[in-house]
């Protein structure tokens, strides 16, 4: 099924060339022989440094549900960045919390964010993000939140305290699965990999001493991957990363000269001048492809 964006969003040209299925919010035309389909209203919170990458990375994602999708991409208002291109591009296809404050959706995504070492309230967009997310405990039926959105929603709804690591977690672990029940992990295989890049620190004993959690699946390295209180889905990694992304990560730390490892289980022995595998892809799309099959029947 298709996904619906913005008219004119860039990625659009690049998936038509994919024969990937991906319209305007105008195409009427098109749009009329998926008239019988329920739409499934997401809304996308952006916070990642590079804005179009992610955006690539979760359309092409949702472009392989089998249900329609309407996709609104929401900017929080007092971001902007000092590339004078990406302001460009979200003054043009993002919304703002003000526009869509009264309307209700059946999904938000939050992305991760770069900001690990940073106190939460020295983030300069801090009370807009809260304002978000108590937006969202009245107005979208399932939450999934990667990475640094975890550990701000958990300090927001749970009080719970920001646990950092000075040394980031940087690879591609090994995971299993702690409830094979669950909705989420469905199809998967008994052990998965995934990538993750963070300085949080979510450890087994951390997430375990709140009761208010359903522990989905762990690391024996990095912890624990997904956890969930029902509405709110907890994901520390980035199944939705593609192939290089934790290469240009890697290599911009370098080129800052700041300390950090290669990482983990990513370039074939160590060596960053090979291609890296991707051993998450399969995995990070049945994560989204169930997610979005719940949304359907809440």
């Amino acid at each position: 099924m298709p996904v619906i964006v913005p008219q004119h969003l860039p990625v659009m040209k690049n998936f038509l060339k994919k024969n990937l299925l991906i319209f305007s919010n105008i195409q009427n035309n098109i749009l009329q022989k998926y008239s019988s389909c329920k739409i499934i209203n997401i809304v996308l919170l952006n916070l990642m440094y590079d804005k179009i990458d992610t955006e690539n990375q979760i359309i092409k994602i949702l472009s392989q549900s089998s249900s329609l999708i309407k996709l609104t991409l929401l900017n929080i208002d007092h971001i902007s960045s000092n590339n004078i291109n990406t302001n460009i591009h979200i003054k043009k296809f993002y919304t703002t919390l003000n526009k869509i404050f009264n309307k209700y959706y059946d999904g938000l995504i939050i992305t991760g964010a770069p900001l690990g070492l940073i106190k939460f309230t020295d983030v300069r967009y801090w009370d807009e993000f809260v304002r978000v997310i108590y937006w969202s405990l009245n107005h979208v039926k399932s939450v999934l939140s990667i990475c640094w959105s975890v550990q701000a929603i958990l300090y927001i709804l749970y009080h719970i305290p920001k646990n950092t690591n000075y040394k980031k977690i940087i690879g591609v672990f090994k995971h299993q699965i702690s409830n094979k029940q669950h909705y989420l992990v469905q199809g998967f295989d008994d052990y998965f990999f995934v990538p993750h890049s963070r300085y949080a620190n979510f450890s087994i004993n951390f997430i375990k001493q709140y009761k208010y959690f359903d522990i989905i699946s762990y690391s024996k390295k990095s912890g624990v991957y997904i956890f969930t209180d029902y509405k709110y889905i907890f994901v520390t990694g980035h199944p939705e990363y593609d192939r290089y992304t934790l290469a240009k990560e890697y290599k911009y730390y370098i080129k800052k000269n700041i300390s950090i490892d290669i990482p983990y289980h990513y370039f074939i022995n160590n060596n960053i001048t090979l291609k890296p595998v991707n051993r998450w892809k399969s995995h990070g799309y049945l994560l989204f492809m169930n997610w979005i099959s719940n949304l359907i029947q809440i």
